[in-house]
């Protein structure tokens, strides 16, 4: 119990100390990167973007504006956090197939090896496997004592199993909030640069005489820079957040089959 507070908390430290870092390098990476001088005409950042090469690119998206590193924070929070949800949610799957797991527990418990399930668990490791020792290190100590009636002992060992499942499940969905958080602000806030960007070309536009054509096409930059990116990001996060849903689905799916399958078999043991 201990364990599963213990990574909870680091999770939680996680956050706390890669968003911040992530905002620094998006400005960082907007300043030196995207605004260097080499990115544009006459090596100066007031002037158009070159026209060849990455460097014309950079220079582009730099043009989006003061959004434009909130944007690329907002990314790059996605892209870390879906990375930390995939490395923690294969590693709640444990070493081997769940299903084929729960195959070999069942087959042990109906032989009456419970020592040979709990190895197995210990072998399997992940989230399922530790729900069902759990269980199993319940179901030997009920075995055991003749001091409950069979109820009690198939009510001690589905308490055992939901309070060592109610343990597992939020340290599968921690931090899934973020990523749902970042897909609905990423076009918020490319939508804010939208409008900014679209102001500056229509005041371009309302000059007397001839329109300040720089400013016209840096506004229309700016509008369409900034609208990308965050539907990208936003694209990015909704297709993450409905993988790794349907993944802890699967795993929870298999938690409970599994728990069920403890106590099943416990009772048509013990009549």
């Amino acid at each position: 119990m201990s364990n599963e507070k213990q990574q909870s908390k680091l999770q939680s430290m996680f956050a706390a100390i890669v968003i911040p870092i992530l905002i620094v390098i998006s400005v960082l990476f907007y300043m030196f990167v995207l605004g260097s001088p080499a990115n544009f005409e006459e090596m100066n950042p007031e002037n158009h973007p070159i026209k060849d090469g990455i460097g014309g690119w950079f220079g582009t998206i730099y043009k989006g504006g003061i959004i434009v590193p909130i944007l690329i924070s907002v990314l790059l929070i996605i892209i870390t956090f879906c990375i930390e949800r995939f490395i923690t949610i294969n590693k709640a799957k444990g070493k081997g197939n769940v299903d084929t797991f729960i195959r070999s527990v069942r087959s042990m418990l109906a032989n009456n090896e419970i020592d040979a399930a709990i190895a197995e668990c210990d072998k399997q490791k992940g989230s399922t496997a530790a729900v069902i020792r759990a269980g199993l290190g319940k179901y030997k100590l009920v075995l055991e004592d003749n001091s409950l009636d069979k109820e009690s002992k198939i009510a001690a060992i589905q308490k055992e199993l939901e309070e060592a499942t109610a343990l597992e499940l939020p340290m599968l969905s921690k931090n899934l909030v973020i990523i749902s958080t970042c897909a609905s602000i990423s076009t918020l806030i490319g939508l804010i640069g939208t409008v900014i960007g679209m102001i500056r070309s229509f005041k371009a536009l309302a000059q007397a005489g001839s329109p300040d054509t720089v400013a016209l096409s840096t506004g229309i930059s700016e509008a369409l820079i900034n609208t990308f990116i965050g539907i990208t990001g936003s694209t990015i996060a909704i297709i993450m957040y409905n993988f790794f849903s349907s993944k802890i689905d699967a795993l929870t799916y298999g938690i409970d089959e599994a728990g069920f399958t403890v106590v099943q078999t416990f009772a048509s043991k013990n009549k």
